[in-house]
């Protein structure tokens, strides 16, 4: 067998086939498919994850809290979620939740300091001095993380540790201070005439992301479901566009947008890489024509000369193996158990014979070789006529 072309002719190209063409499009387009539904899935996944409304009981991202506002209304508790001082107030009694007061007047804070329901301040700072004067946040910030209660209030005490703390606070004779961090309450509760003022200096473990850790479920559910009512008052959604009709492009989320660009460069580099396969094969001449039997006998005397029977043992049961293992329908990882059993069931041969022309020890002298390159031509033809 030559593998150059025959003497007297030039280089030949073979062009591509409208078959392969077709193929090789094809696979573009399912890769470009992948690319596409990859980016748009991580898109959708990374805008539900953590970039949704901080602690809003109608948020289910990570940052939300609709977790703990539906385990509340498993217990009984009515959730009210409202977005006002003016809602919290016809909402009615019960426990008054403010997980932000960015979005407060003076004298909305006011208002709600007014009212007769418990109030709960989750993470917040702003009007603080008007919600909970009996809290006084210091400058010192502690660093989140599981803590201990330290502390003989029931709602922590029954609920263990848990993930808090950011803002420490200083607060009265009267108030009680739990999850300290370097002596300084992180949450404080006191009595305020009828009702009781809680604030916390983080409102993480509240949050779809940390309500199963600890005992966070357990102290914000102490916490938020001691009333039959929970006013949930969180800020307002954004107020629509005032300057017209939003277009097309404008209800596009920002992150879809820079997926397509992200795609765009992906196919445009698929495409540069499959290009290069584009085009004729050219067939170059070889230097020297050598016949395939040349390169079996070269090696063969080498094999002779050296006395390296063990070597052309292995060679041969390697390639036995490597054309026999298919046609039994084995892996290529078959153990010599496996592999034996099977050519002795197909062939009928002894699983004896099999297994010590296979993996047994190499021949002894020349004669031994050839009786085995014998047999395992034997055995390749009965399997592959069987």
């Amino acid at each position: 067998m030559s593998l150059a072309a025959p003497p007297g002719t030039g280089s030949t190209s073979a062009s591509p086939t409208a078959r392969g063409l077709w193929r090789d499009g094809r696979g573009i387009l399912v890769v470009a498919f992948l690319v596409v539904i990859g980016a748009v899935t991580g898109v959708l996944l990374s805008g539900s994850g953590g970039t949704g409304r901080p602690l809003d009981p109608a948020d289910s991202s990570l940052s939300g809290g609709k977790a703990l506002a539906e385990l509340l209304r498993a217990r009984g508790v009515r959730v009210v979620r409202v977005t006002s001082a003016a809602e919290a107030e016809s909402a009615g009694t019960g426990t008054l939740l403010i997980g932000d007061t960015s979005f407060l007047t003076a004298e909305d804070a006011a208002r709600l300091a007014a009212l007769p329901a418990d109030l709960l301040l989750v993470g917040v700072r702003a009007h603080l001095d008007v919600l909970a004067p009996g809290a006084v946040p210091r400058q010192e910030q502690a660093r989140t993380r599981s803590r201990e209660p330290r502390c003989a209030l029931p709602a922590a005490a029954r609920a263990g540790s848990a993930y808090l703390g950011g803002t420490t606070f200083t607060s009265s004779a009267s108030a009680t201070g739990c999850y300290p961090s370097d002596g300084a309450p992180t949450l404080v509760s006191y009595p305020d005439g009828e009702r009781t003022v809680t604030v916390t200096g983080d409102g993480g473990f509240m949050s779809n992301q940390r309500l199963a850790e600890d005992g966070n479920a357990a102290l914000a559910m102490n916490l938020a479901g001691a009333k039959p009512v929970l006013v949930w008052l969180t800020a307002p959604e954004s107020p629509p566009r005032t300057g017209g009709e939003a277009s097309f492009y404008d209800l596009i989320p920002g992150g879809v947008k820079w997926a397509v660009v992200q795609v765009m460069l992906a196919v445009l580099l698929l495409a540069l890489w499959r290009g290069r396969r584009l085009g004729p094969v050219v067939a170059e001449r070889l230097p020297v024509v050598v016949r395939a039997a040349e390169t079996v006998e070269g090696r063969a005397r080498l094999y002779r000369a050296r006395r390296t029977r063990d070597r052309a043992a292995a060679a041969l049961r390697a390639g036995f193996t490597d054309r026999v293992t298919p046609r039994l329908g084995l892996p290529s990882a078959a153990g010599p158990e496996a592999t034996v059993n099977a050519i002795a069931d197909r062939t009928g041969q002894p699983a004896t014979s099999v297994g010590a022309a296979l993996y047994g020890p190499p021949p002894a002298d020349e004669a031994g070789l050839v009786a085995l390159a014998a047999y395992m031509d034997m055995v390749e033809r009965q399997v592959r006529e069987s």
